[in-house]
């Protein structure tokens, strides 16, 4: 049954009350890697079928410890193993910087999967402008390397709604 949109998204673990991703607690048990890939490659098979992609998103180590397939490393060798059309990464520049920084390089990396870009600035997870993340180089960074799909602001206000909303337009206005 179509559900009435393109992209969905996954993440690298399940989520619990209010979508808080579940902990994972010690390393990875032998064979989860293979068999997280295992099952990308049913969901792609299912959202092949019903013209869907899927964009599996990064998270952090600091706001989400423990939890498996959660960093920018991780996420991107899982994608890029999956190598399928149909799965994609939504990738969370908020999560990257505090995880492994160096925004440009990994937009680079991951160019051929991203599905999606989300945004917030660090600390605070709030609009451009307000922490330590240079988004208008980052935006003018995605656009020399020819991306030109979504990007998404994930954030929350630091004050009013409509400035916040601004100062994504204008960091992004390339």
């Amino acid at each position: 049954m179509p559900l009435g949109v393109h992209r969905l998204n996954l993440y690298g673990t399940g989520l619990g009350d209010m979508g808080v991703p579940i902990l994972h607690v010690g390393s990875l048990a032998p064979g989860m890697e293979q068999r997280a890939r295992d099952t990308l490659h049913r969901i792609c098979d299912l959202a092949e079928a019903e013209g869907h992609v899927f964009t599996l998103e990064n998270l952090n180590p600091v706001d989400h410890p423990g939890c498996p397939f959660g960093s920018t490393a991780a996420v991107f060798g899982l994608d890029s193993a999956v190598n399928r059309p149909h799965l994609k990464i939504n990738l969370d520049l908020y999560h990257t910087q505090i995880g492994e920084g160096d925004l440009i390089r990994w937009c680079q990396a991951c160019l051929p999967w991203i599905g999606e870009v989300q945004i917030a600035d660090n600390p605070g997870r709030c609009e451009p402008g307000t922490g330590e993340i240079n988004y208008a180089g980052a935006a003018k960074a995605l656009k020399d390397m020819g991306y030109s799909g979504p990007v998404g602001r994930e954030a929350n206000a630091k004050g009013d709604a409509e400035a916040a909303l601004e100062a994504f337009r204008a960091a992004f206005a390339v």
